[in-house]
Protein backbone atom coordinates (compact mmCIF):
# COMPACT_ATOMS: atom_id res chain seq x y z
CA UNK A 1 0.00 0.00 0.00
CA UNK A 2 1.45 3.38 -0.99
CA UNK A 3 1.70 6.25 1.48
CA UNK A 4 -1.16 8.08 -0.27
CA UNK A 5 -3.31 4.93 -0.09
CA UNK A 6 -2.56 4.69 3.63
CA UNK A 7 -3.60 8.34 4.04
CA UNK A 8 -6.79 7.68 2.07
CA UNK A 9 -7.62 4.78 4.39
CA UNK A 10 -7.08 6.93 7.49
CA UNK A 11 -9.32 9.68 6.08
CA UNK A 12 -12.01 7.17 5.06
CA UNK A 13 -12.12 5.65 8.54
CA UNK A 14 -12.35 8.88 10.56
CA UNK A 15 -14.66 11.88 10.62
CA UNK A 16 -12.98 14.14 13.17
CA UNK A 17 -9.82 15.28 11.42
CA UNK A 18 -7.88 18.46 12.17
CA UNK A 19 -5.25 19.92 9.85
CA UNK A 20 -2.27 21.85 11.23
CA UNK A 21 -0.34 23.66 8.51
CA UNK A 22 2.56 25.97 7.81
CA UNK A 23 4.23 27.88 4.98
CA UNK A 24 4.70 24.78 2.81
CA UNK A 25 0.93 24.69 2.23
CA UNK A 26 1.11 27.97 0.32
CA UNK A 27 4.41 27.63 -1.54
CA UNK A 28 2.57 25.76 -4.32
CA UNK A 29 0.46 28.92 -4.69
CA UNK A 30 3.63 30.95 -5.30
CA UNK A 31 3.98 32.38 -1.79
CA UNK A 32 7.58 32.03 -0.54
CA UNK A 33 8.21 30.42 2.82
CA UNK A 34 10.69 31.72 5.34
CA UNK A 35 13.16 28.94 5.95
CA UNK A 36 13.70 27.12 2.67
CA UNK A 37 16.73 27.75 0.45
CA UNK A 38 14.86 30.38 -1.57
CA UNK A 39 12.74 31.58 1.33
CA UNK A 40 12.71 35.09 2.76
CA UNK A 41 15.38 34.33 5.36
CA UNK A 42 17.92 33.71 2.61
CA UNK A 43 17.33 36.90 0.67
CA UNK A 44 19.32 40.07 1.26
CA UNK A 45 17.94 43.21 2.89
CA UNK A 46 19.40 46.03 4.98
CA UNK A 47 18.07 44.18 8.01
CA UNK A 48 17.30 40.48 8.53
CA UNK A 49 13.60 39.69 7.88
CA UNK A 50 13.07 38.58 11.48
CA UNK A 51 14.31 42.02 12.63
CA UNK A 52 12.05 43.87 10.18
CA UNK A 53 9.07 41.74 11.21
CA UNK A 54 9.43 42.55 14.91
CA UNK A 55 7.19 44.77 17.01
CA UNK A 56 10.16 46.96 18.00
CA UNK A 57 11.16 47.56 14.37
CA UNK A 58 7.57 48.31 13.36
CA UNK A 59 7.33 50.96 16.07
CA UNK A 60 10.77 52.47 15.40
CA UNK A 61 11.06 52.28 11.61
CA UNK A 62 7.53 51.96 10.21
CA UNK A 63 8.64 53.21 6.76
CA UNK A 64 11.22 50.42 6.43
CA UNK A 65 8.73 47.89 7.80
CA UNK A 66 6.07 48.80 5.27
CA UNK A 67 8.52 48.81 2.37
CA UNK A 68 9.41 45.18 3.13
CA UNK A 69 5.85 44.24 4.08
CA UNK A 70 4.28 45.50 0.86
CA UNK A 71 6.97 43.90 -1.30
CA UNK A 72 7.24 40.51 0.40
CA UNK A 73 4.27 39.84 2.69
CA UNK A 74 1.24 41.61 1.25
CA UNK A 75 0.35 39.06 -1.42
CA UNK A 76 -3.30 39.36 -2.45
CA UNK A 77 -3.39 37.79 -5.92
CA UNK A 78 -2.37 34.23 -5.00
CA UNK A 79 -4.90 31.46 -5.61
CA UNK A 80 -5.61 28.36 -3.48
CA UNK A 81 -3.80 25.21 -4.59
CA UNK A 82 -4.86 21.56 -4.47
CA UNK A 83 -4.12 21.33 -0.73
CA UNK A 84 -6.35 24.28 0.21
CA UNK A 85 -9.14 23.03 -2.06
CA UNK A 86 -9.05 19.46 -0.77
CA UNK A 87 -9.15 20.59 2.86
CA UNK A 88 -12.21 22.72 2.07
CA UNK A 89 -13.83 19.69 0.40
CA UNK A 90 -13.09 17.51 3.43
CA UNK A 91 -14.67 20.11 5.71
CA UNK A 92 -17.76 20.37 3.50
CA UNK A 93 -18.07 16.56 3.63
CA UNK A 94 -18.03 16.65 7.45
CA UNK A 95 -14.63 14.94 7.71
CA UNK A 96 -12.42 17.88 8.64
CA UNK A 97 -13.39 19.86 11.74
CA UNK A 98 -10.78 22.64 11.66
CA UNK A 99 -7.72 24.07 9.97
CA UNK A 100 -5.10 25.48 12.32
CA UNK A 101 -2.67 27.52 10.23
CA UNK A 102 0.51 29.49 10.75
CA UNK A 103 -0.07 31.23 7.40
CA UNK A 104 -1.30 34.80 7.03
CA UNK A 105 -2.46 34.69 3.39
CA UNK A 106 -6.17 33.85 3.78
CA UNK A 107 -5.98 31.12 1.12
CA UNK A 108 -7.83 28.52 3.22
CA UNK A 109 -10.86 30.81 3.41
CA UNK A 110 -10.50 31.70 -0.29
CA UNK A 111 -10.74 27.96 -1.05
CA UNK A 112 -13.94 27.70 1.00
CA UNK A 113 -12.78 26.54 4.44
CA UNK A 114 -14.94 27.93 7.27
CA UNK A 115 -13.34 26.74 10.53
CA UNK A 116 -9.89 28.31 10.16
CA UNK A 117 -7.79 29.35 13.14
CA UNK A 118 -5.06 31.77 12.06
CA UNK A 119 -2.33 31.58 14.70
CA UNK A 120 -0.29 34.39 13.18
CA UNK A 121 -3.12 36.62 11.95
CA UNK A 122 -3.86 37.70 8.38
CA UNK A 123 -2.58 40.24 5.87
CA UNK A 124 -6.22 40.74 4.83
CA UNK A 125 -7.03 42.53 8.10
CA UNK A 126 -5.51 45.84 9.20
CA UNK A 127 -6.50 48.13 12.05
CA UNK A 128 -5.85 51.68 13.20
CA UNK A 129 -3.77 51.54 16.38
CA UNK A 130 -5.61 54.59 17.73
CA UNK A 131 -9.32 54.08 16.97
CA UNK A 132 -9.46 50.44 15.79
CA UNK A 133 -11.00 51.19 12.38
CA UNK A 134 -10.66 48.29 9.90
CA UNK A 135 -8.74 48.55 6.64
CA UNK A 136 -8.46 45.91 3.90
CA UNK A 137 -5.29 44.71 2.20
CA UNK A 138 -6.42 46.64 -0.89
CA UNK A 139 -6.52 49.83 1.17
CA UNK A 140 -2.85 49.32 2.07
CA UNK A 141 -1.91 48.58 -1.55
CA UNK A 142 -3.39 51.88 -2.74
CA UNK A 143 -0.76 54.04 -1.07
CA UNK A 144 2.93 53.97 -0.27
CA UNK A 145 4.77 54.85 2.91
CA UNK A 146 3.21 54.40 6.33
CA UNK A 147 -0.60 54.11 6.05
CA UNK A 148 -2.62 56.34 8.34
CA UNK A 149 -6.24 56.24 9.40
CA UNK A 150 -8.71 59.06 8.85
CA UNK A 151 -8.24 59.80 12.58
CA UNK A 152 -4.49 60.20 12.07
CA UNK A 153 -3.48 56.96 13.77
CA UNK A 154 -1.01 54.49 12.27
CA UNK A 155 -2.53 51.41 10.63
CA UNK A 156 -1.04 48.06 11.67
CA UNK A 157 -1.51 44.71 9.93
CA UNK A 158 -3.37 42.12 12.01
CA UNK A 159 -0.28 39.93 11.82
CA UNK A 160 1.58 38.58 14.85
CA UNK A 161 5.05 40.11 14.72
CA UNK A 162 8.10 38.81 16.55
CA UNK A 163 7.92 39.85 20.24
CA UNK A 164 4.12 39.78 20.12
CA UNK A 165 1.94 37.12 21.75
CA UNK A 166 -0.55 34.94 19.90
CA UNK A 167 -4.25 35.73 20.25
CA UNK A 168 -5.56 33.87 23.30
CA UNK A 169 -8.96 33.11 21.74
CA UNK A 170 -7.35 31.61 18.64
CA UNK A 171 -5.04 29.53 20.84
CA UNK A 172 -7.98 28.24 22.91
CA UNK A 173 -9.99 27.27 19.83
CA UNK A 174 -6.97 25.57 18.25
CA UNK A 175 -6.18 23.57 21.39
CA UNK A 176 -9.80 22.46 21.71
CA UNK A 177 -9.96 21.31 18.08
CA UNK A 178 -6.63 19.46 18.27
CA UNK A 179 -7.34 17.83 21.63
CA UNK A 180 -10.73 16.51 20.45
CA UNK A 181 -9.52 15.24 17.04
CA UNK A 182 -9.21 11.57 16.09
CA UNK A 183 -6.66 12.33 13.36
CA UNK A 184 -4.14 15.17 13.15
CA UNK A 185 -2.67 15.86 9.72
CA UNK A 186 0.38 18.12 9.97
CA UNK A 187 1.47 19.57 6.65
CA UNK A 188 3.88 22.05 5.12
CA UNK A 189 5.67 22.90 8.34
CA UNK A 190 9.08 22.08 9.78
CA UNK A 191 7.53 22.44 13.27
CA UNK A 192 10.31 24.87 14.18
CA UNK A 193 8.20 27.90 15.10
CA UNK A 194 7.03 28.07 18.70
CA UNK A 195 4.67 28.50 20.44
CA UNK A 196 2.59 27.43 17.41
CA UNK A 197 4.36 24.07 16.89
CA UNK A 198 3.81 23.15 20.53
CA UNK A 199 0.05 23.00 19.98
CA UNK A 200 0.29 19.55 18.42
CA UNK A 201 1.27 18.23 21.87
CA UNK A 202 -2.41 18.58 22.82
CA UNK A 203 -3.38 15.82 20.37
CA UNK A 204 -4.68 12.68 22.11
CA UNK A 205 -6.32 10.87 19.19
CA UNK A 206 -5.57 7.85 17.01
CA UNK A 207 -3.32 8.91 14.12
CA UNK A 208 -0.75 11.60 13.39
CA UNK A 209 0.13 12.12 9.71
CA UNK A 210 3.11 14.31 8.70
CA UNK A 211 3.28 15.64 5.14
CA UNK A 212 6.35 17.80 4.53
CA UNK A 213 9.09 17.89 1.91
CA UNK A 214 11.80 17.97 4.59
CA UNK A 215 12.29 16.07 7.84
CA UNK A 216 10.69 17.37 11.04
CA UNK A 217 11.47 16.85 14.70
CA UNK A 218 8.28 14.78 15.02
CA UNK A 219 8.79 12.27 12.21
CA UNK A 220 9.66 9.46 14.62
CA UNK A 221 6.39 9.94 16.52
CA UNK A 222 4.07 10.00 13.51
CA UNK A 223 1.95 7.08 12.28
CA UNK A 224 2.52 8.09 8.67
CA UNK A 225 5.22 10.34 7.17
CA UNK A 226 5.01 11.53 3.55
CA UNK A 227 7.93 13.62 2.26
CA UNK A 228 6.31 15.16 -0.80
CA UNK A 229 4.67 18.51 -1.62
CA UNK A 230 1.37 18.66 0.21
CA UNK A 231 -0.72 19.82 -2.75
CA UNK A 232 0.56 16.88 -4.75
CA UNK A 233 -0.40 14.49 -1.92
CA UNK A 234 -3.82 15.87 -0.99
CA UNK A 235 -4.71 16.32 -4.64
CA UNK A 236 -4.82 12.52 -4.95
CA UNK A 237 -7.24 12.06 -2.03
CA UNK A 238 -10.86 11.14 -2.80
CA UNK A 239 -13.55 12.74 -0.66
CA UNK A 240 -16.27 10.20 -0.02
Amino acid sequence: MTAVEQLQKIIDEHDNIVFFGGAGVSTESGIPDFRSVDGLYNQKYDYPPETILSHTFFMRKPEEFYRFYREKMLITDAEPNAAHKKLAELEAAGKLKAVVTQNIDGLHQKAGSKAVYELHGSVLRNYCMRCGKFYSAEDLMKNSGVPHCSCGGTIKPDVVLYEEGLDSGTIRSSIQAISEAQVLIVGGTSLAVYPAAGLIDYFQGDKVVLINKGATSRDAHADLVIKEPIGQVLGQIQVR
